[in-house]
């Protein structure tokens, strides 16, 4: 039996997608890069009210704790990127590093999004909507398995949250 990751990734690397869907993901790809969460945090610094030293605190520690967590364990599971067994039929990005497990686009996003919108509640749709923009388009794109964003998405939260709360304290 086929491993679920690998099956899905052989579909999706066939999928002609509309060009629509092909401008999103690799526009959410580009944002999940950095910059759009330094945007962010500025407008949280500048605009954030009494909560805006705690969120651009909180938010700012998760991302460097998921930027070290994904760089430690992408040396020690060396997983292959999906883009490096199966050919995609229409994209062109290329992966930042040689490894897929976990996605630390994924991870980031997620460790940025959680305490933002555990600070700034009226925002988590857009927030979450950006993150998993992210998320999805690393899947899309070839980059990573589901796997890899599953685990990275779910690791930013968690230290997401963990942050938030140690800045609320």
């Amino acid at each position: 039996m086929e491993n679920p990751d690998y099956g899905i990734m052989r579909r999706i690397h066939k999928w002609q997608a509309p060009q629509w869907v092909r401008w999103w993901m690799v526009y959410a790809t580009r944002c999940g890069d950095g910059w759009i969460w330094a945007g962010i945090g500025l407008a949280v610094l500048l605009l954030g009210g009494e909560h805006r030293l705690a969120a651009a605190s909180s938010a700012t520690l998760a991302a460097l704790l998921s930027i070290g967590a994904f760089l430690g364990l992408k040396r020690v599971t060396l997983r292959t990127r999906p883009c490096y067994l199966t050919p995609h039929c229409w994209s062109t990005v290329t992966p930042p590093d040689q490894f897929s497990f976990p996605s630390g686009h994924a991870m980031a996003a997620f460790a940025v999004t959680v305490p933002l919108s555990l600070h700034f509640p009226d925002l988590w749709i857009g927030l979450f909507f950006c993150a998993v923009s992210v998320a999805a388009s690393r899947i899309i794109l070839g980059m990573h398995f589901l796997s890899d964003v599953l685990a990275g998405s779910l690791a930013g939260a968690a230290l997401g949250y963990w942050c938030f709360h140690l800045f609320t304290s």
